[in-house]
């Protein structure tokens, strides 16, 4: 595959005098991939079953005469005002039962039986007119499912697709009370259609019921997403793609993407530093212009593990978004660096958003390539330079990573759900894990947690995984490497229950150890491990006659070992992850380094790539030299030696 860049133009918003210009800039700028009418359903079909497609025909026709290949949306998460009028309960609710209405986008629920078959019906339309079309590169189906948390719909459509899909799930009502159980507090239900929604309760919903919500919940977008690409797929066989977030959990990307061609998300390390990223002040003021220098690595290889190898960034910040709590400037080569930074982890292609900034509606504050006036913004000519530079570095692609790492999307409900703590997270649980490997040099693969083959890797992690699927479990009792597990791994059942041998539930012959009692605790007040660092939010005190490795100052155990497998009893803060790992790699024969605040490596297809975050110079010689960089890197600088 060849590196690409593209960028996301909306000619519906534009006088059809500016399109010939726009796309001859476009191409001389070296971009050849344009994504278009994603939000373009009321163009398309002013009135229902009245198409104008002479407008889309004319745009796909001019960008195609200048060379350039379409990534055409649906437009399904921007239904018309019409729409509402047919369905006019096709809202999806908040948990307080408002409906959530018109006037931005992403207005209807996904349980809702008549918008589904309309979101299939318009994507069967584009789909037989331009499926077939010369200029067609790909598609993507809506765009950024679970967007504004709209994946949890409280609606009637949703609570009556619940009933049906709980019915499905256990057979009958009595498997239900007993898988959830309803004995405890009189819970127990008599039929399917008495089980409400879990919210508005007195105080918190059963666990299961919770869980099983959100499951529910993850299937719906599922489904709404299937029948779109199977409207698609009956006239086009170019690759269908979905333009996922960043941190947005409330739904299962792997389970997803498994009906798609690959991945693609769109990335704002601005905007998410300020408004997704877990941090202090001091850390969101020192990359305030640069973006966290692991948030944006970690979303590249979750999406590259979600299409299974094939992976874009669809939208890719240029300059000041407008959504965030603080929407500073980039600093100046932040754009190529961020290019780079995706393509080095694999990307087939970088389109950035927008070509023209809007003067006009919700985001007429979210920069572009150009201004508003047609004037070229700061990151047109550092997409121009990237164009330039993958012109001389085609190849795409990323190499197997050093270790891996099980990222599971129903932890992340289950935890939520059930928290037994304010700051437990297990996105940030997964992300403090990953951040250690980079800063010790590692090149990271991300794992499903049905994964069930570990030999590609020497060492694998999987901490807060909430309970084992059996070809996890399977592979790590096979495993000849090191497994580095916990906290809080293994810890309930698929009810959300706790599992009868307690957790970490996992074989005595495997694990000779047992989770006796746990703690949540305050920020400020860290459990002292002996050999230096502190467990943060959480600790466990574990039973055990496996070796113990490292204790806390008390003189629990810390970190256990059972051949090759390790369990580590609590959330480590950044000093003793950074040793618990290392030492983790040492015994599986994985290298680390100890690399330089905001310094970053990353192995590609052709090269290892370096990237400096911060905003001064860093020396290469005495931390890379073996791998053949030197000099000082600049602020925002990106350096490549071949490999």
């Amino acid at each position: 595959m060849i590196r690409r860049l593209g960028v996301c133009y909306y000619p519906e918003q534009w006088a059809e005098a500016l399109w010939a210009g726009d796309a001859r800039r476009m191409a001389d700028a070296g971009l050849s991939l344009v994504r278009i009418g994603e939000f373009a359903w009321s163009r398309i079909e002013p009135r229902p079953g009245a198409f104008d497609w002479g407008w889309l025909d004319r745009a796909v026709g001019t960008l195609a005469g200048a060379g350039l290949r379409v990534v055409m949306g649906t437009p399904t998460a921007t239904p018309p005002r019409w729409m509402l009028a047919r369905w006019p309960d096709m809202l999806a609710h908040d948990a307080q039962g408002r409906p959530r209405g018109f006037g931005s986008r992403r207005h209807y629920c996904f349980s809702h039986a008549g918008y589904r078959g309309e979101a299939a019906r318009i994507a069967a339309a584009m789909a037989a007119r331009y499926g077939r079309h010369p200029a067609l590169a790909a598609w993507q189906t809506d765009n950024e499912y679970g967007c504004h948390d709209t994946t949890l719909s409280y609606s009637p459509a949703a609570l009556t697709a619940f009933r049906a899909w709980l019915a499905a799930r256990y057979g009958d009502i009595a498997a239900l009370n007993a898988a959830w159980g309803n004995v405890f507090w009189s819970m127990d239900y008599a039929a399917f259609d008495e089980i409400d929604l879990p919210a508005l309760t007195v105080t918190e919903a059963n666990p299961a019921h919770a869980l099983d919500f959100h499951r529910f919940s993850a299937d719906q977008v599922i489904a709404f997403n299937r029948a779109q690409v199977d409207a698609i797929r009956a006239h086009s066989a170019a690759p269908i793609l979905h333009n996922y977030m960043g941190k947005v959990l409330e739904f299962d990307h792997f389970a997803l993407g498994g009906d798609l061609d690959a991945a693609s998300w769109d990335s704002y390390p601005l905007g998410f530093l300020e408004d997704r990223v877990d941090g202090d002040d001091a850390h969101r003021r020192r990359y305030a212009r640069q973006g966290d220098p692991d948030f944006q690595a970690f979303h590249h290889d979750l999406y590259r593990a979600v299409g299974r190898g094939r992976w874009w960034v669809m939208e890719q910040q240029p300059g000041p978004v407008n959504w965030a709590p603080r929407n500073p400037d980039p600093l100046p080569g932040m754009v190529r660096l961020w290019a780079w930074e995706a393509f080095a982890h694999g990307a087939e292609a970088v389109s950035f958003f927008r070509w023209r900034q809007a003067p006009f509606a919700q985001e007429q504050m979210h920069s572009g390539l150009l201004r508003p006036d047609g004037a070229p913004a700061p990151g047109l000519a550092e997409a121009a330079q990237v164009a330039r530079e993958i012109a001389q570095a085609p190849q795409a692609g990323a190499p197997p990573g050093d270790v891996a790492l099980v990222f599971d999307y129903e932890s992340a409900w289950g935890w939520a759900v059930q928290p037994q703590g304010r700051d437990f997270d297990y996105f940030n649980l997964v992300f403090a894990f990953y951040r250690a490997m980079r800063r010790a040099g590692l090149s990271v693969d991300i794992l499903p947690p049905d994964a069930g083959d570990l030999s590609a890797w020497r060492l694998v992690a999987a901490p807060g995984v909430m309970r084992w699927r059996a070809p996890l479990a399977d592979a790590l009792a096979a495993y000849r490497g090191v497994a580095l597990i916990g906290p809080r791994a293994g810890a309930k059942t698929e009810a959300m229950a706790i599992p009868a041998g307690l957790p970490p539930g996992l074989p005595r012959n495997l694990l000779d150890a047992v989770v006796a009692r746990v703690e949540s605790l305050r920020p400020d007040m860290p459990e002292p491990l002996a050999a230096g660092g502190a467990f943060t939010l959480w600790r466990e005190k574990v039973e055990t006659r496996a070796e113990v490795l490292e204790c806390c100052a008390d003189g629990w155990p810390a970190v256990i070992a059972q051949g090759g497998l390790r369990y580590v009893a609590g959330w480590p803060d950044a000093p003793a992850l950074d040793r618990i790992l290392c030492d983790a790699c040492a015994a599986a024969g994985v290298a680390t380094r100890a690399l330089p605040e905001g310094l970053r490596l990353r192995r590609g297809a052709d090269a290892h790539f370096a990237f400096n975050h911060t905003t001064a110079p860093i020396g290469l010689d005495a931390v890379l030299g073996d791998l053949g960089f030197s000099g000082a890197l600049p602020p925002a600088g990106v350096a490549r030696a071949p490999r």
